[in-house]
């Protein structure tokens, strides 16, 4: 018997009973689409961290003062700042505020104390005005740059260059607003207000610095750069856990390492409903050996080969495994779509995943109808028309 009348039976006995096929098929669909959802959304995650974390500049290292027994002063930042291989510094002091402007008010807002450098380490771009300068940082000036989402969110469509702000209740100049930067799943950073970090310091209560933001030059390794900087702090600290030099390189590569491992063990965890999937589609067709022994027998006794048997039994756990393979990439698709709108996330269907995910479904339908198949093929002509 050729291939084509082969998967002709094959496909009529699938369809002659939908409900059963459709059930058979739920669990290679729910196996799919877990996997194509699951590490599409790891990967997307992966892909949206990793980004984030190189926009904030390169050959970014961040240093974070565990120690309060020493102040991090104005005169260590100096010092800091001719070691070899730094390009610029800011510190970076955080607090939050309600702002407020005539009755408009935005509560909770990010405040952030920084210097001149903080532009261009943690690449912002001004959209209108200017941002902080050496002498607002000298004198302690009252001034604001402020974020995109906070203009919008206080002056609406209105200028807010020259106008006074209220945080927590003290007066400052805005001078400058900062370009809207795309949201990620970890947050916009466009509601902000930056102020020179010696006013945060007085303003906020801050005695110390806690926290500085780096950038390397790019002539220097990071490594040495990293080396020259824990140096310095050893002379000060005389105790290597009171502060943390953190290199963005190495973040960002043990970032990706555990996303990627998440990845992988979400993957395999949905791989597991495939599995299952699999063991629903050999019961099946185990059935349909049992329910079809007359007709083996029949096809037999009039010269079917035990090859023929064979092949029509595995075609039929195939074409189930297949279509059951194609609908889950269908949904993974669509619910991929509608993650990536409502998470912000780049959930985008890898090829490679999808084809893994298609291929491994395949398998799973061949290998487990294997058995059925076999011994529907061994039936003898004989027992197989006797049977009842």
């Amino acid at each position: 018997m050729s291939i084509k009348n082969t998967l002709k039976m094959a496909m009529k006995s699938i369809f002659a009973n939908k409900m059963r096929t459709f059930l058979t098929m739920l669990g290679i669909i729910i196996g799919v689409f877990s996997v194509i959802v699951m590490v599409s959304v790891g990967q997307g995650a992966t892909s949206d961290v990793t980004e984030r974390i190189e926009e904030m500049g390169s050959n970014l290292l961040n240093v974070n003062i565990m120690d309060n027994t020493v102040e991090l002063e104005r005169e260590n930042l100096d010092e800091l700042s001719f070691i070899e291989g730094v390009e610029k510094l800011t510190p970076t002091l955080s607090s939050s505020a309600t702002v407020k402007y005539g009755t408009e008010s935005d509560s909770g807002v990010s405040i952030s104390g920084v210097n001149e450098n903080y532009t261009e380490i943690q690449n912002f771009e001004l959209a209108h005005g200017r941002f902080i300068s050496p002498i607002d940082v000298d004198f302690r000036n009252k001034v604001a740059v402020l974020g995109s989402e906070t203009v919008e969110n206080i002056f609406g469509t209105d200028n807010p260059l020259g106008s006074e702000i209220s945080l927590d209740g003290d007066k400052y100049l805005v001078v400058g607003v900062l370009e809207e930067k795309e949201s990620t799943s970890m947050g916009s950073g466009n509601d902000v207000v930056i102020i020179p970090y010696t006013t945060a310091m007085r303003e906020f209560r801050i005695s110390s610095i806690r926290s500085i933001a780096i950038q390397g030059s790019d002539d220097v390794e990071s490594d040495v750069i990293v080396e020259n900087i824990e140096e310095y702090l050893l002379g000060m600290y005389d105790d290597e856990d009171s502060y943390r030099v953190f290199n963005q390189e190495e973040l960002l590569s043990t970032l990706s390492e555990i996303t990627g491992t998440l990845t992988l063990m979400l993957g395999g965890i949905a791989g597991i409903s495939l599995v299952v999937g699999g063991i629903g589609i050999m019961n099946i067709m185990l059935v349909t050996v049992s329910e079809r022994t007359r007709e083996i027998g029949i096809r037999k006794a009039i010269g079917a080969k035990r090859s023929n048997i064979l092949t029509q039994f595995l075609i039929e756990s195939s074409v189930i495994s297949c279509m059951g393979g194609l609908v889950g990439i269908l949904l993974g698709a669509v619910v991929n779509n509608i993650i990536s709108d409502l998470m912000g996330i780049n959930a985008v269907m890898n090829l490679t995943v999808v084809s893994v995910a298609f291929g491994f479904s395949l398998f799973v339908g061949i290998f487990f109808g294997m058995y059925p198949a076999n011994k529907a093929s061994k039936l003898k002509p004989v027992d197989a028309l006797r049977y009842e």
